[in-house]
């Protein structure tokens, strides 16, 4: 841990991975060549849903001393929303760190580089609505054709075995251990044998 006597401003790197399983591999190791290559003096990783805990960037942003620099490759790498981006700001500039995010060229510690990332804060939000509401559309449209019938019930299939289980004597527990599904389902498949 650096003390005041011995650490020096530095640049940080906080990533995030994209939410593609496919291309997330990729996605990461980019990242941190990227930060590395900026000279980050640490890389902060987390992997996270949209929805998850952000401990990393909770660490990164608490790991920041004044005069530091918080670099992330990317503005939807850091925030989800506006909102979110403010609180985020909020925080660096209290500590007086600023914030660099290297595809925009943007940079915090100026007056232009705060204005700037408000700006595409509000059109990345906006962005990403959009394609929340395109991506509804297309389910709603799915289901009206009945193309799209969601996750495959992966406990309903399993029924069968579920039942055979139960006759051995298993508990409802040992049952959802062995066929790596929830208690709940278990229960669900075993009182619908009663119906």
């Amino acid at each position: 841990m650096r003390t005041p006597e011995s650490w020096t401003p530095a640049d940080l790197g906080a990533r995030r991975p994209t939410p593609d399983a496919y291309e997330q591999e990729a996605g990461l190791d980019a990242q941190i060549r990227a930060l590395t290559a900026l000279g980050c003096e640490r890389v902060f990783r987390e992997q996270v849903s949209a929805f998850g805990q952000r401990t990393a960037l909770q660490e990164a942003v608490a790991f920041c001393r004044e005069g530091d620099t918080l670099v992330v490759t990317k503005l939807d790498r850091l925030a989800r929303s506006v909102t979110h981006l403010g609180s985020i700001l909020l925080e660096l500039e209290t500590k007086g760190v600023a914030l660099r995010i290297e595809n925009l060229g943007v940079d915090t510690s100026t007056p232009t580089g705060k204005l700037m990332l408000n700006v595409l804060g509000g059109v990345a939000q906006f962005e990403r609505e959009m394609m929340l509401e395109r991506q509804c559309e297309g389910i709603a449209k799915a289901k009206a054709k009945g193309a799209y019938k969601g996750r495959k019930p992966t406990a309903r299939a399993k029924s069968a075995e579920i039942k055979a289980l139960a006759a051995e004597g298993l508990s409802m527990a040992a049952i959802a251990a062995r066929l790596g599904i929830g208690k709940g389902s278990v229960h669900r498949a075993l009182s619908a044998k009663a119906e």
